[in-house]
């Protein structure tokens, strides 16, 4: 029998971390309907080539057999920083609010990645994933903002408190992959949403475009509606170039090196870094360090910054682990360690 504390960690991480769905899909899917192709089977997306990901007893197997290594109480970091309202002509200013969380600032736009202000990653306020470290900017101290990039539709990445204190805010452009608008609306009719698709691309402004490109991952809100909706990754391309990974497994190198061939080496490659032990149920769907170096390889950027690690205790590794084993994967490939950076919140990276 499954004690309280079991089961109140269960009900916070199913519709995160995901379980196998007996329900059967609509035609079409819950949100969205569209032809078939390489990544939609007119029902889900998946992964083209990629190895599936993992089914509800393996998620029991983890969840009841797990042994964590504790964090310390809090994780606070050392930074915390106030951005100024823009940047101008080629400037590229990115800060890191914790988790996925970007604001980067670049030829006088200001965009959001996977915004979460909130205190837990979870369906409901009394349990899931918490935060070790307060936001490296308050929310009170962020700029205007333009725009936002949703990777997809788990709860530490589309984070609906947030999403509506920005839309009330600032009525930014807010971008996700195919079938998100549909979650977002349901929560709030009024937020407008665009979707793309992989290789889609559009104007954010006359001289900042926006490219949707793959990531090998998967979606869900709940326990019926697993792959129901995109998830993706996005290349900014202006006076200068930024690419974010979203949540995503290596997946053979087969996405990015679809990436690379059609984007040339961006001036910096946002890549995570964190969440990825044990790596036999995590592997599929999330990278470790020396993943993401790989990953730096194939997309040629010039600089990478480390992320989705140290904020919310989402598997079993150390709170400092990450950073650690980026340190010996750089060290395994001899790329300077000011090359890739694992960000703290708070930290700022200009070029």
């Amino acid at each position: 029998m499954l004690s309280r504390r079991q089961v109140v960690h269960l009900i916070g991480s199913l519709p995160l971390i995901g379980a196998a769905s007996g329900a059967k899909a609509q035609v079409g899917g819950f949100y969205y309907s569209g032809p078939p192709n390489d990544h939609f089977d007119g029902q889900r997306f998946f992964n083209p080539g990629g190895e599936p990901s993992r089914g509800f007893g393996d998620f029991l197997r983890w969840r009841l057999t797990k042994s964590a290594v504790s964090w310390p109480e809090p994780y606070p970091s050392p930074f915390q920083d106030t951005p100024p309202a823009r940047v101008g002509g080629r400037d590229l200013r990115i800060s890191f609010v914790g988790h996925a969380s970007f604001l980067i600032q670049m030829g006088g736009h200001n965009i959001l990645t996977d915004p979460i202000w909130s205190e837990r990653a979870s369906p409901v306020p009394f349990a899931g994933p918490r935060r070790y470290n307060p936001p490296g900017t308050p929310f009170d101290q962020l700029p205007r903002i333009d725009a936002v990039l949703l990777s997809h539709n788990h709860y530490d990445h589309m984070d609906f408190p947030t999403l509506v204190r920005l839309w009330q805010r600032d009525r930014p452009r807010i971008v996700a992959p195919l079938g998100n608008d549909a979650i977002i609306r349901a929560h709030d009719p009024g937020i407008a949403v665009t979707v793309m698709d992989w290789g889609d691309r559009l104007s954010l402004a006359p001289d900042l475009q926006v490219f949707a490109e793959p990531a090998h991952h998967w979606s869900a809100r709940a326990t019926n509606d697993r792959n129901h909706a995109l998830w993706a990754s996005f290349m900014l391309r202006g006076g200068r170039s930024v690419y974010f990974g979203g949540d995503t497994g290596f997946g053979g190198g087969r996405h990015f090196q679809a990436i690379a061939s059609r984007h040339a080496g961006p001036d910096v490659a946002l890549l995570p870094i964190g969440a990825y032990e044990p790596r036999w149920f995590m592997a599929p769907h999330h990278m470790n360090p020396e993943d993401a170096v790989r990953a730096f390889g194939i997309l040629r950027a010039k600089s990478a910054l480390g992320y989705h690690w140290g904020t919310f205790r989402l598997t079993d590794e150390g709170a400092d682990l990450p950073p650690r084993d980026l340190a010996r994967a750089l060290q395994a490939k001899r790329i300077p360690a000011r090359g890739f950076t694992a960000m703290r919140p708070g930290q700022v990276w200009t070029a």
